[in-house]
């Protein structure tokens, strides 16, 4: 998990945290949701307003992990209700946590016959409306194990989860959808474009060509901020994205795009290299300029103590120890 931000002195920030194949990221200015490869993690900001850590203005802890074992959880988003909606790619259903069992489902595509641990049509993307889940993307209609991987140059599907209809079929492997601005944006990942969709003609329309599998996308203000991978194995192979590279004389990338949503120009990107070859999410942090997270790889974890500033004692400030 990368925090990317600017230090006091405009310099470029990243400061990283290593998990067991960190995917879907929720996120506001004081809490995150982070799912890993069998764990859903909670972290909470431990700073108080204008408090300053090392020099970062939010520190966020893990301080609950929800033990889901491997679902292959991919977005994750936070409903009306507060309570956690996620992405159970394997069981090809959406769910949410559960305090006894590894997940409750609440909602499946209607050509899925039975929830098996088969990731049978490859079910990745979660647009919340009016804090409810509405529409969802899958790589195909398939109702067989891994059925999907046959599927990826075409058969990937947009399903409005309120009336059960699929609305927009042909797409290639989409991605990330979002509504911003009463509109339903998504990635088609194959194609790595970056677009709307047309609800009223059940089209997808292209915005920006982005050198890349294009997931995850989060929006502020007049921009929008997409993810980019290069590719992997035999998954990525065989898409249109590869012939579109290479007309353009181009190769993918692993970093994220600002794209101006008024002409679809990029006007910024940051591009990673050397080990990380593969995002999966992006999210936003409003008003944040530095951002940091304890990691559990380090003795760090176990030297921080927060003081409740509402517990009896605390004389109402919040304090941060550091244990020698």
């Amino acid at each position: 998990m990368f925090l990317i931000g600017l230090k006091a002195d405009g310099k470029l920030s990243a400061f990283e945290r290593l998990f067991d194949r960190a995917m879907g990221l929720y996120a506001t200015t004081e809490r995150l949701y982070m799912s890993s490869r069998y764990q859903l993690w909670q972290f909470e900001n431990a700073l108080a307003p204008d408090e300053l850590y090392n020099g970062y203005d939010k520190l966020y802890v893990p301080r609950m992990a929800h033990t889901t074992g491997d679902l292959d959880i991919h977005d994750v988003a936070v409903d009306y209700g507060q309570n956690v909606v996620f992405v159970n790619t394997l069981h090809s259903c959406l769910a949410t946590l559960s305090d006894r069992y590894s997940f409750t489902p609440i909602w499946q595509p209607p050509f899925i016959s039975r929830l098996a641990p088969e990731d049978r049509c490859h079910l990745n993307g979660l647009a919340m409306v009016a804090g409810k889940p509405r529409f969802v993307t899958a790589v195909s209609q398939s109702d067989v194990t891994a059925g999907w991987r046959e599927k990826r140059s075409s058969g990937g599907c947009l399903i409005d989860a309120q009336s059960n209809e699929v609305i927009l079929t042909g797409l290639s492997m989409p991605h990330s959808p979002r509504f911003y601005w009463d509109r339903l944006w998504l990635l088609n990942s194959g194609t790595g474009e970056f677009g709307y969709v047309d609800l009223d003609r059940g089209t997808f329309e292209p915005v920006t060509f982005c050198p890349g599998y294009l997931r995850g996308l989060a929006f502020h203000g007049d921009f929008a901020i997409v993810g980019l991978s290069k590719p992997r194995d035999r998954t990525f192979s065989g898409l249109p994205l590869e012939e579109r590279l290479s007309v353009k004389e181009a190769e993918s990338r692993c970093g994220f795009m600002v794209i101006d949503l008024s002409t679809g120009d990029i006007v910024h990107w940051l591009q990673f290299e050397g080990l990380i070859t593969e995002l999966y999410d992006v999210q936003v942090l409003p008003g944040v300029r530095c951002a940091m997270a304890l990691g559990l790889r380090t003795d760090e974890i176990c030297r921080l103590i927060t003081i409740d500033p509402q517990g009896e004692g605390s004389e109402g400030v919040a304090r941060i120890a550091i244990q020698p």
